[in-house]
């Protein structure tokens, strides 16, 4: 079965490894992981994962990861059955890349299942090709109108596939 989760972790060195050790001790498959390394106000930072895992399995590594002392803020049946390709192009980074993941994610209904960046030089543009997932046709095509409020709002520029949801 296909698994999505978000998970807090400490700010440190090892502690990313020690949340996919778990994962991949109980049999799960990781199909993509996306580690903003921004903390929060507590030091934490967020790591969006979907893996494949047996069901019998779940309940095993979240007492794994608790125990490793990583919080589980979100972990459900993959639900997100629509998807569409994206490209962002902009100055993504200082411009808070999770801000911009989160206004999707937090819908509920939609989430950035993964990302690749190129950013050629420090100070200038960069680009991101996102998959973005979603519940249902009606509810990407809003996770894609979110993310051309952002684009305008942060001055990227956002290319979405001809005949794509949008």
């Amino acid at each position: 079965m296909q698994v999505s989760m978000k998970l807090s972790l400490r700010d440190a060195p090892g502690n990313l490894v020690a949340a996919l050790i778990p994962i991949s001790a109980a049999g799960g498959n990781i199909k993509t992981v996306i580690h903003e390394h921004i903390p929060d106000a507590e030091g934490n930072v967020a790591v969006h994962v979907v893996i494949e895992i047996p069901e019998e399995q779940i309940e095993p590594l979240k007492a794994d990861l608790a125990e490793n002392g990583i919080t589980i803020i979100r972990l459900g049946k993959e639900r997100l059955l629509w998807r569409e390709t994206v490209i962002l192009i902009g100055h993504l980074i200082y411009t808070n890349l999770e801000d911009t993941i989160n206004r999707v994610d937090d819908t509920g209904f939609a989430e950035v299942t993964y990302i690749t960046i190129a950013m050629p030089e420090m100070k200038g543009p960069s680009s991101a090709q996102l998959v973005v997932r979603a519940t249902g046709p009606d509810e990407l095509a809003k996770a894609i109108e979110i993310l051309r409020q952002v684009a305008q709002e942060k001055d990227f520029l956002l290319i979405v596939p001809l005949g794509g949801v949008a």
